[in-house]
């Protein structure tokens, strides 16, 4: 069950990002609560992977609120309270999927008493048991991101940020991700960040933030979100939002004041 007395396990306050002179993400204020599984839909090139970053804390040029865990973003008491699995599979192809998550359980200082049960957990949780042994420069593109989603589970984290974990798999492999995702958060508690820039994985999230061109358009419940715009479905929903920020000033949602979409908030 979610902590609410704890506050939001992300909250940001006009966060910015500039990089190259470009403005990539602009203005974001938004919170994410603990214990769940709040997806991050958009277009590719919308500022996904930047946002993820700087709440991972390895993002530049950040200015603005950003608070994870009731930290700065980045302070060195998240460091083993946070996961971050990358687009690209971020293992050591020379070593084997046992191998890697040994050496990342110590880079990570688990005691030496508890990495062999991390291990195991971790395997099992991503289903690579049968796998533990066969090099990482062996396996497919769908095998490595799981040797490094399970890198990312290692020490229990407690908010887990994944870039696109699910885009490219089979459908049977995304199901059972999925349901993985909703497992953490209803039995451990872990809080999960999750972009994708496939709509139909809306449905799968208890909550969404959809983002276009570094703007928020809207965050809140698929529900909420479709009785909001009259639409059927998250893609039609979106369309509805970009349409109607373009009759609003042209260009989008400018300083990221984005619609709410819960019914508390509509109220």
């Amino acid at each position: 069950m979610m902590n609410s007395a704890a506050g939001p396990a992300v909250h940001a306050d006009g966060l910015t990002v500039v990089r190259g002179g470009r403005t990539v993400v602009d203005g974001l204020s938004f919170e994410v609560p603990r214990s769940t599984v709040t997806g991050l839909l958009g277009p590719s090139g919308c500022g996904k992977t930047t946002l993820m970053r700087a709440i991972a804390g390895t993002q530049a040029k950040v200015t603005g609120t950003l608070d994870v865990l009731g930290h700065p973003a980045g302070a060195a008491p998240l460091r083993s309270r946070v996961g971050y699995v990358t687009q690209a599979a971020s293992v050591y192809t020379d070593l084997t999927t046992r191998q890697n998550l040994e050496y990342f359980a110590s880079v990570l200082g688990l005691p030496r008493a508890e990495r062999r049960g991390q291990v195991e957990r971790a395997l099992a949780d991503v289903d690579l048991t049968s796998h533990a042994d066969a090099l990482a420069g062996n396996l497919s593109g769908g095998q490595l991101s799981r040797v490094s989603l399970a890198v990312a589970l290692l020490g229990s984290p407690e908010l887990l940020v994944l870039d696109e974990p699910t885009v490219g798999l089979d459908p049977v492999l995304r199901r059972d991700l999925w349901g993985l995702f909703h497992r953490l958060a209803a039995e451990r508690g872990t809080t999960l960040l999750v972009s994708s820039h496939v709509m139909d994985e809306a449905d799968r999230c208890e909550r969404l933030l959809l983002m276009r061109a570094g703007r928020l358009l809207a965050d809140g419940t698929p529900d909420a979100l479709r009785a909001r715009t009259r639409t059927r479905s998250i893609e039609e929903a979106f369309l509805r939002l970009v349409d109607t920020a373009r009759d609003g000033d042209g260009e989008g949602d400018k300083g990221g004041k984005n619609e709410k979409t819960d019914t508390e908030e509509t109220r």
